[in-house]
């Protein structure tokens, strides 16, 4: 992927805004049930979701940022006795979440329309959701999510290794528009938004379905005091 220079994305609470929310909702719509069959192997997310629960006492509160169809983190979680709420975009994704995952809380949400005061929580996993937005917003959906968090609390999150903004591709079988960073630059996003990045992994990864190679990129990071 590279850079888009289409010109600059829309901002939160424009309309243009909400079209680009409606269109990325029906897009994974479409997708569905075909993300687990395109993506059937995912060690890194499962590894990196293991190592978080062993950081996290049972019945911790933990947010789901992009819940997809709930497989396999929101199911991990649960098992391992935590209390999983889910946002999702996309109300068919939402559906086969709660059929997956009955024991835990899904509901349809922007990553944008985080409410901090709402509820903290103990960690949030962020799984390949913050890509879906443009590079512009990303600094502010961290901050919302380190507001989210507990004092300590763990954020967990995963980004594909490209570099691009607010690009629109064809994913399986759908068009979304995906945003990348360097794993240096991501680094230093997150640092700026006030987080301390405690563990960094990065795995090569091989979609089915004809998708191209891809190299993950895996952090682990804590709200300080």
């Amino acid at each position: 992927m590279t850079t888009d220079h289409s010109g600059p994305p829309p901002s939160p609470g424009t309309e243009a805004w909400a079209e680009r929310s409606r269109s990325q909702a029906e897009a994974f719509d479409i997708i569905g049930e075909r993300y687990d069959e395109a993506f059937p192997h995912k060690e890194g997310q499962e590894q990196h979701t293991r190592r978080l629960i062993e950081l996290l006492p049972a019945g911790s509160h933990v947010l789901d940022l992009g819940s997809g169809t709930g497989l396999p983190t929101a199911r991990q979680l649960v098992r391992a006795g935590a209390r999983v709420r889910g946002h999702e975009i996309s109300p068919h994704m939402i559906e086969l979440a709660r059929t997956h995952v009955p024991e835990a809380e899904f509901v349809r949400a922007d990553i944008m329309d985080l409410d901090p005061d709402e509820r903290r929580y103990d960690a949030v996993v962020a799984f390949f959701s913050l890509l879906c937005l443009p590079r512009a917003q990303i600094p502010t959906a961290l901050g919302l999510i380190r507001a989210a968090l507990v004092p300590g609390g763990v954020l967990c999150l995963s980004m594909v290794e490209a570099e691009a903004d607010d690009v629109p591709i064809p994913f399986v079988g759908a068009r979304v528009r995906v945003t990348g960073y360097g794993r240096a630059e991501l680094r230093t996003v997150v640092e700026e938004a006030g987080l301390v990045v405690e563990d960094e992994r990065v795995v090569s990864y091989e979609p089915g379905e004809g998708a191209p190679p891809e190299t993950q990129v895996f952090l682990t990071c804590r709200r300080s005091a």
